[in-house]
């Protein structure tokens, strides 16, 4: 995770600053010293320090950085991070750090009022692989600290059996038979879309079953139809409003939002500098 973090640190400078900061270099003096202090400015969860602070590291090595707020703990606003170094420094870095860190916070944020729209249902709120290119592991570790529970990594780590693979393999059942036979090391999960599919799926011994797009009153009937045989996952454009009542029905275990990842608007948080004389 380290080598992966500053690698992604190295390219999103080298995006932003490329051969300098050029507006930087003609109007701050090259020996100025500033501190530079971040403020969460709206309700949220902050997360994504460790990013922020290897971006600031990155430009100059010897800047010293205070947290000053906690992680994955909602607060209403506050400080949050303070480095001192290298004016120059800290305005080269302040764009690419917010970036970071707003964009996680923001994932960690919009979980947590998922999390909290359904306390008490027994549901858990999953993510899922729509999620920044290149940023996967750290928007699913935002989404943990806004108290949501990580779904599969990638393609390796979980058998999900979705509709095409269904189709390719010659049936729900076929589909689950042969992913069992291949690799029972692996959990495993397969989506059903009619009661046909279900009853496939259920004789093939599937233990969870992914029900994708479907109405609230047809998760319903698909609870009925299941009737405790296996675990029940609901998905397919849910949201933080739209997510208690899927939670709500009895029988329904997980609530997967791909919302999380793909559109969860940035926490705001600003920076402001001061000069140290």
């Amino acid at each position: 995770m380290q080598t992966d973090l500053a690698d992604l640190v190295t390219r999103a400078l080298e995006e932003d600053v490329g051969t300098g900061d050029v507006t930087s270099a003609a109007t701050v003096p090259e020996t100025a010293r500033a501190v530079a202090t971040i403020t969460q400015k709206a309700p949220g969860v902050v997360f994504g320090l460790d990013v922020a602070e290897a971006v600031f590291a990155r430009l100059d090595p010897d800047a010293e950085i205070e947290r000053l707020g906690p992680e994955g703990e909602w607060r209403e606003s506050g400080p949050v991070l303070r480095v001192a170094g290298s004016a120059r420094a800290l305005l080269a870095a302040e764009r690419t750090a917010l970036n970071f860190l707003g964009r996680l916070s923001g994932v960690a944020t919009l979980t947590a009022r998922c999390v909290q729209a359904i306390e008490g249902t027994g549901a858990k709120v999953l993510d899922t692989r729509k999620t920044t290119p290149g940023m996967r592991l750290l928007e699913k570790a935002a989404v943990a600290h806004g108290g949501g529970v990580n779904h599969r990594i990638g393609l390796f780590d979980f058998i999900l059996i979705k509709e095409n693979h269904s189709e390719l393999a010659g049936g729900v059942g076929e589909a689950v038979r042969r992913a069992r036979a291949a690799r029972p090391d692996l959990p495993l999960a397969v989506e059903v879309r009619n009661e046909r599919e279900i009853a496939e799926a259920l004789e093939a011994q599937a233990p969870r079953l992914l029900l994708d797009n479907m109405t609230p009153d047809q998760v319903r009937a698909a609870v009925a139809l299941v009737d405790g045989r296996a675990r029940l996952e609901v998905s397919g454009g849910i949201d933080d409003e739209t997510v208690l009542v899927y939670a709500t029905i009895r029988g329904v275990d997980y609530v997967s939002i791909g919302a999380l990842t793909h559109s969860a608007p940035v926490l705001d948080l600003s920076l402001i500098l001061e000069t140290v004389q």
